[in-house]
């Protein structure tokens, strides 16, 4: 990996690039003169939602204390990882879930997420999550993957691509009363169609004995990857450019339903914000790339987002009940309503044009200087890549070698 990864560089956006996109550096959008709401091209085209297959993938991670480098990586990758699902043919829909477990004694046994479209709050959990506990070699793997199988919300649906990832470095308590042995739990996820793949960090020798063990049970794959979980530092010069962006493009959207639903939609708000303050500009720009995907438009606009649903034709403004609306937008009058948003809807269209375009040269930047090398494939998320890669096709999903989104 050459040296310039290792930091963040700032981007500088060129003389030609402001004169194609003047929003990217205004603090206000200027008044535009946009076509007539009817004639709005959506944002992502619309999917006959029979014909997309599922993925719902749900991580087991071991968050005692030698687990902080992985922790940290998985902070730093699973949007890549996200990214990466979303590049199937047909595109898919992605939930994941998360069971972090340490063990008894410690402050927590297990903490669940169910599965959720809404990546958002899977990773406002993860960020949350500190390496602490554990301290004799075994931990609570049984009570963690029995709760993965039975108490996540997986569907019934048959074009389902359904697996476990289990992540840790210590092998599981066997004389525990009241545990369900991940024998069974295993044999319960093999038939309801759940695969179970383990990941082992670092090389105890015990560890990697059940974590074989139970890959095999799964039907899944086991694979090792270094205590840190071998992240690659991946950082570009369009990084910071990127998220910069996409906050604008959050920015536009307007939250619509019954007062319970905006309140929850305005949480995802608070979340997204959250996010911006938190994560590095490398995991924002991998996040926007899996927001501008099919797969990851409900991640973006929730489920009840109005700019896009009056562009796509969902909904009609002057007919939709003003209840629904949230207070600014009541307070006005209904052509200035659908002027405001027939504005918002050709702004986002502006900003989407520009993201693609610094998405593209961020992918084409790291093809150049890391994708192929030898730290890369030994990478966490290449890994579970090749994985879902293989697993999935079993389902109808066919994804390219050189999909990866590091």
């Amino acid at each position: 990996m050459k040296t310039s990864l290792l930091a963040t560089t700032l981007f500088v956006v060129t003389t030609a690039s402001i004169a194609l996109y003047p929003e990217l550096n205004a603090k206000v959008m200027p008044p535009v003169t946009v076509p007539p709401i009817a004639n709005t091209q959506p944002m992502i085209p619309p999917q006959n939602a029979v014909e997309i297959p599922n993925i719902e993938v749900v991580f087991v991670l071991d968050t005692t204390g030698s687990m902080s480098g992985m922790i940290e990586a998985a902070k730093e990758k699973i949007w890549s990882i996200a990214s990466t699902m979303a590049t199937a043919d047909p595109a898919p829909n992605i939930k994941i879930g998360l069971v972090a477990y340490r063990d008894r004694g410690d402050a927590y046994v297990t903490l669940t997420t169910d599965l959720t479209d809404d990546l958002d709050s899977v990773y406002a959990k993860l960020m949350q999550l500190q390496a602490q506990g554990g301290g004799d070699t075994p931990e609570s793997v049984n009570q963690a993957l029995h709760e993965a199988v039975q108490d996540i919300s997986w569907s019934s649906q048959q074009n389902s691509y359904q697996v476990i990832f289990l992540v840790g470095d210590a092998p599981p308590h066997m004389d525990y009363q009241n545990d369900v042995r991940y024998q069974d739990s295993i044999a319960q996820a093999k038939s309801k169609g759940i695969l179970v793949n383990t990941i082992q960090c670092g090389n105890d020798a015990s560890t990697k004995q059940n974590w074989q063990s139970m890959a095999s049970l799964g039907g899944g794959d086991y694979f090792t990857v270094a205590q840190n979980g071998g992240a690659i530092a991946v950082t570009t010069p369009y990084d910071s450019k990127i998220a910069m962006i996409a906050k604008k493009i959050e920015d536009t959207r307007i939250f619509y339903g019954t007062e319970e639903k905006r309140a929850s939609l305005k949480n995802k708000e608070r979340l997204s914000d959250e996010l911006y303050e938190k994560a590095s500009p490398s995991a924002l720009a991998r996040r926007a790339e899996f927001n501008s995907s099919a797969s990851g438009a409900k991640n973006l606009l929730g489920e009840s987002e109005l700019v896009d649903d009056v562009a796509t034709g969902k909904v009609d403004v002057k007919e939709l009940d003003q209840s629904l609306l949230p207070d600014e937008l009541r307070a006005l009058a209904p052509a200035v309503q659908q002027t405001l948003i027939s504005e918002k809807s050709e702004q986002r269209q502006r900003l989407q044009k520009a993201l693609s375009d610094l998405t593209k040269e961020r992918r084409d930047y790291v093809e150049n200087e890391v994708a192929g090398t030898a730290a890369s494939e030994a990478s966490l998320d290449y890994q579970v890549f090749e994985t879902i890669q293989k697993q999935a096709k079993t389902k109808g999903l066919e994804y390219k070698d050189s999909d990866l989104r590091l």
